[in-house]
């Protein structure tokens, strides 16, 4: 048997898809890189990488419990870090868990029929580098996108800072979002800069990222969504809230997008689990009907930024006004519509 190697024609690639389907799994168009290992001129197993996730990883069966899935996952990790990731996810079921261990892998999180894993610094790093604001007490946490932040945003937060003795902010650090994350990110700490038991900090890949819930990103409601939600408010209730000392989470209600109202629904249906108490909060209305995010993006799409200034803080008004603004607001208008 060859060492594994990039598939690069479409003949490789329709075998692989056989392969992989044919071991019960979904084939993904998504994939940055697929590789795969042959016998003679057998393709006996694969394995793909989007970004810093493996996924499609799938052996013959008479290959299987050898070399095949260290060879391919080494192929794949050196191909994800010649482009500079140094850490990486992989999803398998609970029942390869101890597969991967064997890999150096470390569990993250699991739960019915999926787990996480990743390897790397990964979250060690992340804890590090947060440390000096961990805070011991009955704190909150509130996952937002802020895409962009609205004075709903700033509302919800208010109103969980007054319930909780330090409230963490995590903004969702994964780049997909038509306000980039760098400006998400600051125009959160802007409107909030008045709040003294508030921090505010990125999720990097443990909330709402590419690795724990791409479906949210492609607003997309299926099986495949639900999974991982379980999984991503899961990981958030046993890795990041224990170091921070959360007993809290918060979200606004969620009245326009179904994805995010099912997110709303496993927080409260999972959190128990946790000791995390969750409370969902009233959004804030103007003009009869709740702010949002995505309002705010299709008035900008029209270019209606005087309705626009209603509806946000002034920090991010004054964003929008600023040529990073104005080249955002011009996307959203090319597009006939606001991601």
């Amino acid at each position: 048997m060859t060492g594994a190697v990039p598939l690069l024609s479409e003949h490789d690639r329709l075998e692989a898809r056989r392969l992989i389907e044919s071991e019960g799994l979904r084939f993904e168009t998504d994939a940055d890189d697929i590789v795969g290992l042959y016998d003679g001129e057998r393709l006996v197993a694969t394995g793909s990488r989007a970004g810093y996730v493996l996924k499609m990883l799938a052996i013959a069966p008479d290959q299987q419990g050898g070399e095949a899935l260290g060879e391919l996952v080494t192929l794949l990790m050196q191909r994800g870090m010649d482009l500079g990731h140094e850490t990486f996810f992989v999803y398998t079921r609970p029942d390869h868990v101890t597969t991967f261990e064997r890999l150096n892998f470390r569990l993250l999180v699991t739960h019915s029929m999926a787990a996480l894993l990743e390897i790397g610094p990964g979250i060690r790093e992340y804890l590090d580098r947060h440390r000096a604001l961990m805070r011991p007490g009955k704190n909150g946490a509130i996952v937002v996108n802020g895409n962009p932040f609205t004075l709903g945003h700033l509302h919800l937060v208010e109103t969980a800072a007054r319930r909780a003795e330090h409230l963490y902010l995590f903004v969702v650090r994964e780049d997909r979002s038509v306000f980039p994350f760098d400006a998400r990110f600051r125009l959160a700490q802007a409107a909030t800069a008045h709040l003294s038991n508030v921090s505010v900090l990125e999720t990097s890949r443990y909330a709402v990222s590419a690795g724990t819930f791409p479906s949210y990103f492609l607003k997309r409601l299926d099986d495949a969504a639900l999974a991982q939600m379980q999984l991503d408010v899961r990981l958030f209730a046993s890795v990041l809230a224990p170091p921070f000392s959360v007993r809290a989470r918060f979200a606004g209600d969620e009245p326009y997008c179904a994805t995010t109202a099912a997110y709303n629904r496993t927080m409260e249906e999972a959190l128990g689990d946790y000791g995390i108490e969750w409370t969902q909060i009233p959004r804030l209305a103007h003009g009869g009907a709740a702010i949002s995010a995505s309002r705010v993006r299709e008035c900008l799409g029209r270019g209606d930024l005087d309705r626009v200034a209603s509806w946000v803080p002034p920090a991010t008004m004054a964003f929008l006004r600023s040529p990073e603004g104005d080249a955002v607001i011009r996307r959203l208008a090319g597009a006939g519509e606001g991601r």
